[in-house]
């Protein structure tokens, strides 16, 4: 594994990081509690240091479950965590809808205090705006408020995690321009390279490393599907049309090259360099699910480099809609 440096932290983040919802939700599919134990373990045994989490995932389990299977460890992880979502209010939920958010001084302390007690610790490292709509970025109470936890030990750092889903470039900008914040959580792969292309300057001239997910687009970027599979109905990529997945895969199949014996790396393992390629992006998340893909994901931070003449082949594919006749079906990430 290979470890960058957050800016204007001491915080060394490994390339390649851990996404918690995938073991604390049935978003991405059932797993059982045995392999999540063993996911959490094992990935820090490859030298995978950096666990990203929030409080509403599974309803607080997604920061227990760190906790439980990596407390003993805790010296040896940084923990980032979300806030923002009052999953608190019992209202019935539809589906994979938002929740309300809340951003007063009092729910944000109130929220903190709660993932302190869930993580069992008494500092989180990286404490992130879940999600944040412009109007919330504006309100000075909110940054007063992660100053004060922050100069009350509670937390290190603050950033911000931008989405659910791609775009939310007011936001983006807006919290790395004016907000000092350490870091910004965004979308980025092949597939969806925008308005990620747009935030690399910004963080680049205010100094504000990026953290990356879905790097796969719903596994898109792996090699493994030709045709979309059929997902578990409590998967949220079940209720995607079929149409979109059939065009990301026509659009990924155009990127094989990067992938095979004489690359000397995998489908995945491209897809992740490609994200690294950016030296904004501090860590990527993609999905562990299970043992193969922990290993194989973790491992990429080793494989070599995306080329010049690989690099400019996606760039021109990109810039050319992947040389689809058809229009193109919007390609939406969570």
């Amino acid at each position: 594994m290979k470890y960058r440096q957050l800016p204007r932290t001491n915080l060394t983040l490994p390339e390649v990081g851990f996404g918690v919802w995938t073991v604390a939700t049935n978003w991405w599919g059932e797993i059982e509690e045995e392999l999540k134990r063993s996911l959490l373990e094992n990935a820090l045994d490859l030298g995978v240091t950096f666990f990203d989490t929030a409080d509403t995932y599974g309803e607080g389990y997604g920061e227990e479950i760190l906790a439980k299977y990596l407390g003993h460890r805790r010296h040896d992880i940084l923990i980032a965590t979300k806030f923002g979502y009052d999953f608190y209010d019992k209202t019935p939920r539809e589906g994979h809808q938002e929740r309300p958010q809340k951003f007063d001084r009092e729910f944000v302390t109130f929220a903190c205090e709660q993932s302190l007690k869930r993580l069992n610790t008494d500092h989180i490292d990286l404490y992130q705006i879940h999600n944040p709509k412009l109007n919330h970025l504006e309100q000075d109470e909110l940054f007063e408020t992660l100053e004060q936890l922050q100069s009350d030990g509670k937390i290190r750092y603050f950033g911000a995690a931008i989405g659910p889903d791609i775009g939310w470039f007011e936001e983006g900008e807006y919290v790395m321009r004016e907000r000092d914040v350490h870091s910004a959580q965004i979308i980025y792969s092949i597939l969806e390279q925008d308005p990620a292309r747009d935030f690399f300057p910004i963080a680049q001239e205010e100094q504000v490393g990026l953290i990356s997910r879905v790097p796969h687009a719903s596994e898109v970027l792996t090699g493994r599907f030709t045709e979309p599979p059929v997902f578990d109905p409590s998967d949220h990529r079940a209720s995607r049309k079929a149409e979109w997945m059939t065009e990301a895969l026509r659009k990924a199949a155009k990127t094989y090259f990067l992938a095979g014996e004489n690359a000397g790396r995998s489908m995945s393992q491209a897809a992740i360099k490609f994200v690294l390629a950016k030296p904004e992006i501090i860590s990527v998340l993609p999905n562990f699910t299970n043992m193969d893909d922990l290993r194989e994901y973790t491992s990429a931070s080793e494989a070599p480099d995306l080329t010049d003449e690989e690099q400019t082949r996606l760039d021109d594919l990109w810039n050319n809609s992947f040389d689809l006749e058809e229009p193109a079906v919007p390609f939406r990430e969570i």
